[in-house]
């Protein structure tokens, strides 16, 4: 989280998360309005800087934001971020990161808001899961030698047209438009699992040489969840070229059926 409080950052997450179940569907514009303001941190080195501060006050970089803007943007963004800017942070990335991360937190909420959180994740997964194999729809995607208006048309050849809910259209037009560094599968990643955790469940995500049946799946799950104590969520991919039949990613662990045994008990589980 890069605060040198983290209790601090978690409180004002806290303090907005009524913000967003009000908001409803427009928690998403919120975010829209997130993202606008991280644009402004990423071009302003001094802007950065003065909220980052550790010698200046949280009150006095509040007033900043306030005096910033005041008028700018939604009043219920703009406490946000003076709650934020009231952190004491370590380093000027994670404040921006943070910025980042609620920008996400609040369209997923507007997709959950309609009911549409995992329709949302499912998509993302599929996309994930296609880009694997389309080098140059990947590299065209985030390649900054192309201006931000082609990108973003790319995005909406791709997905637009109604192909996938709004909120996974804004989300992957995000990656394209400002990438930040990011492949746009360790964004998807990086929001699915914001997504999981928002639904607080483990995010499993399996792949495998041959297609499971649903039993299978099901199964699988229930043993996922048995050795983690949570819910969880298992998307699945098909790869034939995968060793060993399947291979498991919870969270940021890799459990490779090659390499860990307790997986082959998973195997026999699976046939059995």
């Amino acid at each position: 989280m890069h605060a040198s409080s983290q209790p601090s950052v978690r409180t004002v997450e806290e303090a907005y998360e009524p913000v967003l179940r009000g908001a409803g569907p427009g928690a998403a514009r919120l975010g829209d309005e997130l993202f606008t303001v991280l644009d402004a941190l990423d071009g302003s080195g001094s802007l950065r800087r003065a909220l980052t501060d550790p010698a200046r006050g949280g009150d006095a970089k509040a007033a900043l934001v306030a005096s910033l803007l005041g008028g700018k943007v939604d009043d219920r963004v703009a406490e946000l971020l003076q709650g934020l800017a009231r952190v004491r942070w370590a380093t000027e990335r994670g404040l921006l990161d943070e910025v980042e991360r609620l920008a996400v937190v609040s369209v997923l909420a507007g997709a959950e808001s309609e009911g549409s959180l995992e329709r949302v994740e499912d998509e993302l997964f599929r996309l994930e899961r296609v880009l694997v194999d389309q080098r140059e729809l990947r590299q065209a995607l985030t390649d900054r030698r192309a201006a931000a208006p082609q990108r973003r048309a790319l995005v909406h050849d791709l997905l637009g047209a109604g192909r996938v809910h709004e909120g996974t259209l804004r989300l992957v037009e995000r990656v394209a438009v400002a990438p930040r560094g990011r492949s746009v599968a360790s964004w998807i990643g990086m929001v699915l699992a914001v997504a999981a955790a928002r639904r607080e469940v483990l995010m499993a995500e399996i792949t495998s040489a041959v297609p499971l049946t649903a039993a299978q799946v099901q199964r699988l799950t229930e043993i996922l969840e048995r050795a983690y104590g949570r819910p969880t969520t298992v998307q699945v991919a098909v790869e034939p070229g995968v060793i060993g039949g399947i291979r498991v990613q919870v969270g940021s662990e890799l459990v490779d059926a090659t390499v860990l045994a307790r997986l082959d008990d998973v195997r026999r589980r699976l046939a059995g």
